[in-house]
C-alpha cells in the first residue's frame, strides 16, 4: 500500500466494497515522521458472516459460514540525498474460515492460515526527471498487488481458495469471499510518466497461488490521461504455469498473448461516469474476446445524489478470465455476489446485463441495489448458467475505524443441476444474505 495517495475514509469508502475499502484505504498509525522519512504501522481487521438457502457444489441443503482475516504491518518511506525516494512495505495476515464452507464447495470451514502477505520496495524519482514529471520513474520489486486499468483483466491475485477442493492442494487459507490474500509471490515494476499526458508500465509477475497454477505472465500499458478521462493500451504474455496444479484450460497460458483497449472518464460531461474494454487472448485453442461498456450518472441536485449505472459485459466460451477481481466496488468483477462467486459464470461463456443504483443518504452511508441479468453466450455441451440476480446492500462508516456492510441477495437460475444448470434442490430463487464488518486502523 502507497498511503500518500490515501483519500479519507469516508469519501473512499462510497467506491469501495467493505473488504477491498478496509485493505487498501485502511489508515495508518504513525510511528514515525519528519521531513525526510516516515513509518507506519498498519493493521486492518475484517470479518464476515453468510448465509445460502441454496448450494453449488453438489452438496444439497445450504451453507452458513464465516470468515475473518488480520493484516498487519508496517510501511514507510526515505527520501535520498541524491533525489528521489525509497519506499517499501512488510505485512501479514493470518486467515480462517469456519462454519459449513461457502456454497460454491471451495471451503470446508477448517482453514486456518498465516502467511507473509506484503514484502516490497521501490524506488520514486522526485523532481530528478523534469521531463517525465513528479515521481515520473517509479521501480519496485517484491511480492505487492499489480493492477491493469479498471482489473477486468488483471486486478490482483486474490482468488483465495480453501481445503475443500482437490484433497486440499489448492488451499491458500480460506477466506474465500473476503479474498484476504491479494499480493502476487513476485513482482517486477517500472512505471513511467506519472498519471498525466503520456505514461506506461513494464511488469513481471507471479504467481504463488495454486488455484491460478503460479501463473507467470509480462505485461506491458501505454496510457494517455487529460481531464476528461483515459485512453490506454494493454499487452500481457503468458509465461508458464505450474502443471502440477494447471488445468487443460489454464496450460492454454503459455504462449497466450492478450490484447485490449480500454478508456475511462467523464469525457468531459459533468456528473457522468463512462468506462469500456475491448480484449482478445490469442492462444492455440484460438482467440477468445471479451468487452464492457459502462456509463452511469449521479443526479447531484436530487436528494441522497443517486447515481444510475448500466453494463453490458460479454465473455466469448473459452475466455480465460486470468486475475479478473474486485476493482471498484460489489459487482466489478464479480458479477452478482452469488452468480459471481459461487453459481457462476466465472467471468467466461456469458453475457451480463447489469443497472445499479447508488444512492448517499448521510456523508457516511450509501444503499445501493445491483440487478444482473446472466445469458450463456453459448449452450451445448456447457453448463446453463442464465439467471437474474438482485443484490441490495449498504456500506456504513460508523466512525473511522469501524465499517458495517450488511448485504442481501437474491438468485434465480433458469436451470438447476438436474437440466444443466448448477443449483442445488430446484431452480427456485435462493435467498443469500451476509454481513461485513471492518475495523481499520
Amino acid at each position: 500500500m502507497r498511503y500518500s495517495s490515501r483519500r479519507p475514509l469516508f469519501n473512499s469508502m462510497l467506491v469501495c466494497t467493505l473488504a477491498v475499502c478496509a485493505v487498501h484505504e485502511a489508515q495508518a498509525y504513525e510511528l514515525y515522521s519528519d521531513d525526510s522519512r516516515h513509518l507506519n504501522a498498519d493493521m486492518v481487521a475484517v470479518f464476515g458472516h453468510f448465509n445460502s438457502r441454496k448450494t453449488y457444489d453438489g452438496v444439497p441443503g445450504g451453507s452458513t459460514w464465516s470468515e475473518g482475516f488480520i493484516k498487519y504491518g508496517l510501511s514507510g518511506d526515505q527520501a535520498l540525498a541524491g533525489n528521489g525516494t525509497a519506499y517499501g512495505a512488510f505485512a501479514m495476515v493470518s486467515s480462517a474460515t469456519w462454519g459449513d464452507g461457502d456454497p460454491g464447495g471451495i471451503t470446508d470451514g477448517s482453514e486456518r492460515t498465516t502467511k507473509i502477505e506484503d514484502a516490497y520496495l521501490g524506488w520514486r524519482s522526485g523532481d530528478l526527471f523534469p521531463v517525465l514529471g513528479k515521481d515520473g520513474v517509479d521501480i519496485s520489486g517484491g511480492r505487492q498487488v499489480i493492477k491493469l486499468g479498471r482489473g477486468f483483466i488483471i486486478n490482483d491475485d486474490g482468488t483465495n481458495g480453501g481445503k475443500a477442493l482437490a484433497d486440499g492442494s489448492l488451499n491458500r487459507g480460506g477466506a474465500y469471499y473476503l479474498a484476504a490474500r491479494h499480493a502476487f509471490d513476485q513482482t517486477a515494476v517500472v512505471r513511467l510518466g506519472g498519471q498525466d499526458g503520456v505514461h506506461g508500465s513494464l511488469q513481471w509477475l507471479k504467481s504463488d497461488n495454486p488455484i491460478q497454477a503460479d501463473t507467470e505472465m509480462a505485461a506491458g500499458t501505454l496510457d494517455y490521461t487529460t481531464k476528461p478521462g483515459t485512453l490506454g493500451l494493454t499487452w500481457i504474455h503468458g509465461i508458464d504455469v505450474n502443471d502440477r496444479f494447471a488445468s487443460d484450460f489454464q496450460r492454454q497460458r503459455r504462449g497466450m498473448n492478450v490484447y485490449s483497449l480500454r478508456g475511462e472518464g467523464d469525457a468531459g460531461i459533468e456528473n457522468a461516469s463512462l468506462a469500456f474494454e475491448y480484449a482478445w487472448q490469442d492462444k492455440d485453442t484460438g482467440p477468445e474476446k471479451a468487452w464492457y461498456g459502462e456509463a452511469g450518472y449521479t443526479f447531484a441536485d436530487v436528494a441522497w445524489a443517486p447515481k444510475l449505472t448500466y453494463r453490458y459485459t460479454r465473455y466469448s466460451q473459452k475466455w480465460d478470465s486470468l486475475f479478473a477481481g474486485l476493482s471498484g466496488g460489489y459487482g466489478t468483477w464479480f458479477q452478482g455476489e452469488v452468480a459471481g462467486n459461487y453459481a457462476g459464470p466465472f467471468n467466461t461463456n456469458t453475457g451480463i446485463h447489469h443497472v445499479g443504483l447508488r444512492a448517499t443518504p448521510l456523508e457516511n452511508l450509501t444503499v445501493s441495489a445491483l440487478y444482473f441479468d446472466f445469458n450463456t453466450v453459448r449452450t451445448r455441451n456447457e453448463v446453463n448458467r442464465d439467471a437474474r440476480e438482485l443484490d441490495v446492500y449498504a456500506e456504513w462508516a460508523v466512525t473511522p475505524h469501524l465499517i458495517i456492510s450488511p448485504l442481501v441477495g437474491l438468485y434465480k437460475p433458469k436451470k438447476d443441476a438436474s437440466n444443466g444448470g448448477t443449483q442445488i434442490n430446484g431452480d427456485g430463487t435462493n435467498l443469500y444474505s451476509q454481513i461485513t464488518v471492518a475495523v481499520p486502523f
